[in-house]
């Protein structure tokens, strides 16, 4: 008979994924991961088969949680498409905020691990790349709702202004990484909107 898990294994993967987060996947040590969820290097093994394994199963958490709450905001139709996106750009900043130790923000698992990984991890790349596609396309059915609404100005393509709110969003979370304030970020969430709405 199975001996019953004696942790909570969901509460072990936020603990992995929020440590992965703060240092990237190179940088964490077993320790680290051991100390984070306060499993033993056999129970984290056991569990987790190998640290990039734990690093998948938390980087996939990190895009579910992260992406759900993001597309409910562009999904929300009782607002205009362009608010929806600032609603977007807000969420951003204040998340910038939030997750800030000695003046620098901890970015964006994503964003981190597209710098860090992708060129070497085809594994990682591809659960990126299905994730941008993802925010690609609500945001271009944003943008293109906004059209209709009257909210979003710009003749651009929409797929174009698609691709530079992401990058700017992408943008904000490495800014704050070097340590730009909600001012700076805000001003960046301005400028955006400006070209959708210009």
């Amino acid at each position: 008979m199975a001996r019953p898990r004696k942790f909570d294994e969901e509460r072990a993967l936020d603990a992995a994924m929020h440590t992965f987060w703060e240092k990237g996947y190179e940088a964490t040590s077993t320790q680290d991961l051991c100390e984070a969820t306060g499993l033993g290097r056999s129970s984290v093994y056991n569990t987790f088969k190998s640290k990039h394994d734990l690093f998948e199963r938390a980087l996939a958490r990190y895009i579910e949680t992260t992406t759900t709450t993001q597309l409910a905001i562009l999904d929300d139709t009782r607002h205009r498409a362009a608010d929806r996106i600032r609603s977007l750009l807000t969420l951003i900043i204040d998340g910038e905020m939030e997750h800030r130790t000695d003046g620098r923000s901890l970015g964006c698992l994503t964003v981190n691990t597209t710098v860090e990984l992708t060129a070497r991890d085809a594994r990682a790349a591809g659960m990126l790349e299905r994730d941008t596609a993802r925010r690609l396309a609500a945001l271009r059915g944003v943008i293109e709702e906004g059209r209709r609404d009257g909210s979003i100005t710009s003749t651009r393509d929409a797929g174009a202004l698609a691709r530079f709110v992401n990058a700017a969003i992408g943008g904000m979370r490495v800014s704050g990484q070097g340590g730009a304030d909600r001012v700076a970020l805000e001003s960046i969430a301005e400028i955006t909107m400006d070209a959708l709405t210009h």
